[in-house]
């Protein structure tokens, strides 16, 4: 059904939705105090670690630190895209999903499809009249049969046909610069952006083209040119060739990434199906939650060269706080000078598959590569390694894989496991016990760090605790400049708007938002519990303090105007009415 979901009605279902309910009927819970527990579905353990809280709506695991409310919890559990969990738990409720028809945006997105469909039909129609293009994948391996699956296509190297096919009036050229397809010069006029180039549609998981991949004939640069990103193609999101794979196979065992289009292609000629490529980018933490929903088994396979290596290192740091009980993270290093398009076609798949059974594991990967980095035969280069593993092996969550990672380390620096995570938590606590300061009576409020820490120290405050969000004012943070400030206000715009909503409606409500896509990790942070806990007053507190820091951050900038000469009167006024603010604070008592 066309026509996107309205948000009111997301925030409506996720409030009225029973999590105890949608949990329970997959795994049995348990009564917790005001909460719920059970082993986790997510990871194997013997010890419950995994809440649930139908008052917050929202889970978490203290083991594996998987979370989310009822709708992530069927998309992790039941394997569904967003839209299908929300019809799910819509029809466990009796509900029908509605569907916004009347919004512009939605109209425009249909247009949108609808105008890279036809591009990309006019692509393969072009295709096939072009004798070096079919030569060209003739050569490389691809048939007519895989080039039609994939929807492969050519553009010729004229600087206008797509414009002047599709961009037949003003409203027409904005369709156009919206997909991508055209662009804009500095003196107003347009020309295509794919120019004499194979052409590889990129779907979503409905099958509708998003973007386009690019691919020269010859030696021209850039090899590869993807769409830039677009109200309807993310890089960080979207991987090429998945849609295929859940086309062509029934049950996901298992899905290996590769670097490119032809990589994908080269392999599915050969009947490997199970392929996918990213876009352009580094792997991204939504790209691995995609494949995880998909399949438990994720290969990461990269060409045999220093560039697949820096590119295999990335996928890994970004791999590590994902993986949990029951997934399985490879890495396949091919032969120098082969990538998976030469290496299937030289050697065929059954090399490949014996290939990717033969990766190495993360954790064996880990160590390996750290090891290759320090001097392993003094004590300083053992030392060295245990530092470099530090930061990576904080990134995990606590369970199985960290256990075996952390025994691996331990065998390679020759240490007992115990003694090794000993060092591996030192200098995580601050002063030493002797040395703290006991805390004043009345309300108690955790130390406040400054910048970044604060703001996400007021976020999860404000994610479990939304109702003292309702009466404070985000005007303090108007000129604050530090990473998530801005959703910070938003988030307290959204509960002054809405005073009802819950931890997992405000989760949900910033689900597609670009910045709030982690805001499931801050929900789940521990807060002080207890009577003597006052979320409201500790939110004031916050924002006061941050309140503060914007002001420190203006009075450097117009400190440095000043030297430079470039502060004008109005500037100076500020300046000192600013520094008079500063003092007056330092003579409030604490």
């Amino acid at each position: 059904m066309a026509g996107l979901i309205p948000q009111a009605f997301i925030d409506e279902l996720v409030s009225r939705a029973d999590i105890y309910e949608v949990i329970n009927r997959r795994v049995p819970l348990k009564k917790a105090g005001r909460e719920y527990k059970a082993c986790c579905p997510f990871h194997n353990e013997n010890t419950p670690s995994f809440t649930v809280s139908p008052a917050k709506g929202f889970y978490h695991c203290f083991g594996c630190g998987a979370h989310g409310t009822a709708i992530s919890f069927l998309m992790e559990h039941d394997h569904l895209s967003f839209v299908e969990a929300v019809e799910a738990l819509a029809a466990m409720l009796g509900l029908e999903v509605p569907r916004d028809e009347s919004d512009r945006p939605v109209k425009r997105y249909d247009e949108l499809f609808e105008l890279t469909a036809n591009v990309a039909r006019r692509w393969q129609r072009q295709l096939a009249a072009h004798t070096p293009a079919v030569d060209y994948l003739k050569q490389r391996g691809i048939d007519g049969v895989t080039a039609k699956r994939f929807g492969i296509g050519y553009t010729t190297d004229a600087w206008s046909d797509v414009l002047d096919r599709y961009g037949t009036d003003s409203a027409a050229i904005e369709r156009l610069l919206a997909a991508g397809l055209i662009i804009r010069k500095d003196n107003g006029r347009h020309y295509d952006r794919f120019r004499d180039r194979l052409m590889f549609p990129i779907r979503d998981a409905r099958g509708r083209t998003i973007g386009f991949g690019g691919r020269t004939l010859g030696d021209g640069e850039p090899k590869y040119l993807n769409s830039p990103e677009t109200v309807l193609f993310h890089k960080g999101r979207e991987l090429y060739g998945l849609y295929e794979a859940r086309q062509a196979l029934r049950s996901i065992e298992r899905l290996v990434v590769v670097e490119g289009y032809m990589d994908v292609v080269a392999l599915a000629r050969h009947g490997i199906d199970f392929a996918v490529a990213t876009l352009g980018t580094a792997t991204t933490p939504e790209h691995l939650n995609r494949l995880f929903r998909l399949t438990d088994n994720v290969d990461f396979c990269f060409d045999g060269d220093r560039a697949g290596e820096q590119a295999a290192w990335r996928a890994l740091e970004t791999a590590l706080p994902l993986v949990r009980e029951g997934r399985q993270v490879r890495f396949v290093f091919l032969p120098d000078r082969h990538d998976p398009d030469s290496f299937v076609n030289d050697h065929g798949a059954d090399a490949f598959v014996a290939a990717l059974d033969a990766g190495v594991t993360l954790a064996d990967y880990l160590i390996g590569e750290l090891e290759s980095q320090v001097d392993r035969d003094s004590a300083d280069g053992l030392a060295r390694l245990g530092e470099l593993a530090r930061p990576l092996i904080g990134r995990m969550s606590e369970g199985f894989h960290r256990e075996v990672l952390l025994k691996k380390l331990a065998d390679a620096v020759d240490l007992p496991v115990e003694k090794l995570e000993k060092l591996m938590k030192t200098g995580r606590t601050g002063e030493p016990a002797g040395q703290r300061k006991p805390r004043p009576a009345g309300i108690r409020r955790a130390s406040m760090p400054r910048g970044p820490s604060m703001i996400r120290r007021a976020i999860a405050l404000l994610l479990n605790h939304p109702a003292a969000g309702a009466n404070v004012d985000p005007a303090k943070l108007s000129e604050l400049e530090r990473p998530g400030a801005s959703l910070l206000v938003r988030l307290i715009e959204t509960v002054r708007a809405e005073p009802n909503i819950t931890t997992a409606g405000l989760i949900e409500h910033f689900r597609h938002d670009e910045e709030g896509r982690h805001l499931g990790k801050l929900a789940a942070a521990e807060l002080p519990p207890g009577d003597d806990f006052d979320p409201g007053a500790e939110l004031a507190h916050c924002l006061t303090r941050l309140g503060q820091t914007a002001n420190e951050d203006r009075i450097e900038f117009l400190i440095q105007k000043q030297r430079d000469g470039s502060l004008d009167g109005d500037g100076i006024a500020e300046l000192r009415r600013l520094l008079k603010g500063r003092k007056a604070v330092a003579r409030t008592p604490a």
